[in-house]
Parts: C-alpha cells; sequence; structure tokens
C-alpha cells in the first residue's frame, strides 16, 4: 500500500490520481475529511482507506508491514498564518514524527518542503544540503520547513530512501478550496470572468516594473510525475518481504542516481505574473485587460520578487521528462478543468 497524507488537499489528490492512472488503487488516503469543501477532490478516487490525520499514526503502528511508501504531503500551507503553534503541531511535529517510524520500519519516504525556505533568496536557490542552517524564511510557514530539513538533516537512522521536496509556485487542479492561497491563474480566472479584468501587484522596487515580479510556476502535474518517479526503483517492504515497486509504473526513466536528499522541484525556468495573466486571458479567448495594485502590508516586507529552482540534482538523478511550459499548463487547467469548475460565458 502507498500511503499519501494531505490526500484531500491540492498536489495530494493529484498525486494519487496520478497513482490510480498507473495501476495503483491501494492506497492509504489521510487528512481532515471534515472539511465538506475538500470532497471533491477524492471522491473519485479509488483507495483502501481514508484515515483521519489524527489517528494515523496510530493505524501506522499496527500496519506498517503491509506499507510499501510513504508521501507525505500533509501540512498547513497557509504564508498568512503567524501562530507559531499550528505550524510546531501540523508541520514540525507531524513530519518529524512521520521521518522517524519510516526510518524505523524501514518504509521509504517523500515529504513536503517548499521553497519559502529560501526566504528573499539572498543564498540562491541551489538545494544543496550545505546551505539549509543558512537559509532564512519570511514568514513561520517557511520557517517550519526549513526546520524540518534542518532537523532530517542530522539524523542518523534514516528510511532505506527519504527525499524533501522544496516545490516551488505550484498550480493546477484540485485547489479549489484554498482560498486566498489558491494560485494566481485560480485568481485571475475568476476575475476575468467576473469583471473582464485582472489585478495584479505593482513593483514595489525600482529594479522590477509592474507586473514583472518573477516565480518559478510548475504545473501540479509535474508533481505528480516527478513523485512517482522517485517510487521507481525504490526496494519496498511488502508483507515484510523486499520487492521492487518499479514492476507498478512500468517507466523506462532510471533511477539509478537517486540519492536520499532535499531536492528543489520547480521547472528552471522563471516567469513573470504578466506572463501567467496573459496566458490566462489567451486560453479564455479573451483580450489582455491587467490593473495594478498595491501588495498589501501584511505581506510586503515578506514578498519574493524572483524564485528559480536550480534543477541540476534532480536532472543528474534521472529525472529527463520535460516540464510543462506556462503557456500549456494554464491552458491545460483553464480549458479542462477551470471551465467546468465554473461556467465560462
Amino acid at each position: 500500500m502507498i500511503v499519501i497524507t494531505g490526500a484531500a488537499g491540492f498536489i495530494g489528490s493529484v498525486v494519487a490520481g496520478e497513482l490510480n492512472n498507473r495501476g495503483r488503487n491501494d492506497l492509504v488516503l489521510v487528512d481532515d475529511f471534515s472539511k465538506k469543501q475538500k470532497e471533491r477532490n477524492y471522491i473519485d478516487l479509488r483507495y483502501n482507506v481514508l484515515i483521519n490525520r489524527n489517528d494515523f499514526f496510530d493505524w501506522f503502528e499496527e500496519n506498517h508491514y503491509y506499507v510499501d511508501f510513504v508521501v507525505h504531503l500533509g501540512a498547513r500551507t497557509d504564508t498568512t498564518e503567524f501562530d507559531w503553534n499550528v505550524f510546531q503541531k501540523l508541520n514540525v511535529d507531524y513530519t518529524e514524527t512521520m521521518f522517524s517510524l519510516c526510518a524505523e520500519y524501514q518504509i521509504p519516504l517523500v515529504y513536503a518542503s517548499s521553497a519559502a525556505t529560501y526566504g528573499n533568496g539572498e543564498l540562491g536557490y541551489d538545494d544543496s544540503h550545505e546551505v539549509v542552517e543558512r537559509l532564512q524564511p519570511l514568514n513561520p510557514y517557511g520557517r517550519s520547513k526549513n526546520e524540518v530539513d534542518k532537523w532530517i538533516l542530522k539524523q542518523e537512522k534514516q528510511p532505506p530512501f527519504w527525499a524533501g521536496l522544496k516545490f516551488f509556485n505550484v498550480y493546477g487542479p484540485n485547489e479549489y478550496h484554498k482560498g486566498r492561497m489558491a494560485s494566481v491563474i485560480f485568481h485571475s480566472f475568476n476575475q476575468i470572468n467576473a469583471t473582464g479584468k485582472v489585478k495584479l501587484f505593482r513593483s514595489h522596487r525600482p529594479d522590477f516594473e509592474d507586473g514583472q515580479q518573477l516565480r518559478d510556476f510548475i504545473y501540479v502535474k509535474d508533481i505528480a510525475n516527478v513523485i512517482c518517479f522517485m517510487m521507481e526503483g525504490q526496494q519496498t517492504k511488502v508483507n515484510g518481504q523486499q520487492t521492487s515497486s518499479t514492476e507498478n509504473f512500468n517507466s523506462q526513466l532510471s533511477t539509478s542516481n537517486l540519492k536520499s536528499g532535499i531536492y528543489n522541484l520547480g521547472t528552471g525556468k522563471a516567469r513573470s505574473f504578466y506572463d501567467l495573466a496573459a496566458a490566462t486571458f489567451k486560453a479564455m479567448g479573451k483580450d489582455v485587460n491587467i490593473e495594478f495594485i498595491d501588495i498589501p502590508e501584511d505581506i510586503r516586507d515578506k514578498y519574493q520578487y524572483f524564485t528559480e529552482a536550480n534543477m541540476t540534482k534532480l536532472r543528474d538523478a534521472g529525472y529527463d521528462k520535460e516540464f510543462t511550459s506556462l503557456e500549456d499548463g494554464v491552458e491545460d487547467y483553464v480549458k479542462n478543468y477551470l471551465r467546468d469548475f465554473i461556467e465560462v460565458p
């Protein structure tokens, strides 16, 4: 079985769907399933069992022999939340417990880190382990992810394979429930549909023009492909016996160079918010109409003007699939998902 935490959420549900597509239906979905707005993300998935996140560790203690792999994506991801106790419980303590149990039971683990750990980028965006201790995240969310990365790198007892994935700006289907924290594409679609225009943040720095703030935008389907890649070729434990999960995926990708560690997960190519908005207008068949507004004061001093993942480590590990371009990802998202979510006139 494959455990996926955060399975009712954005990335977790897409990963579960991709595993279904690849023939894996023996999934253990973990989340807070009391939130009805997330139900559409998992109602059509094929799985073995749903487990509340608060009950999972008890279940894991009793059933770990049947678990092939753990994909830990559950977390509090709100970058505007400033109560550290929330992040300590849901992000730090939960992930460290998960890592410790996977090490004890020798089960491979992939967990979600974040590009928010890089702060304002003064140390660059290189996923080298040597830089982790010196990173200065701009908000408690980023700090919580970096605290986990630092702790894991110090652990002597480890799972047979582990990877912390530093997600950059992820967009795509199943983020409908995220409210303010949904991608700019999601909000742009809704704004265009309602008003015919998009509001983007103006620049508060002289070295960036309005709308030319840059991000490494990655389509959520690419995230799912990378996680599946990391499962391939790993020696996993099924009913106490060692077996290779490769036969479950039928991939031609080589994982011979894949080692445990922290990996960036972006496209390696930064694009502007203007480009993103323009791609959304094009996918909707409308002319570009953009209005610039001030960045809210509560996040202005924590706002990143540039992010771009150094993807050398993942490429060197054998991942050779092309990442979805911004234009292609936006077109697929708008035409195949958002148009069904909200009817466009």
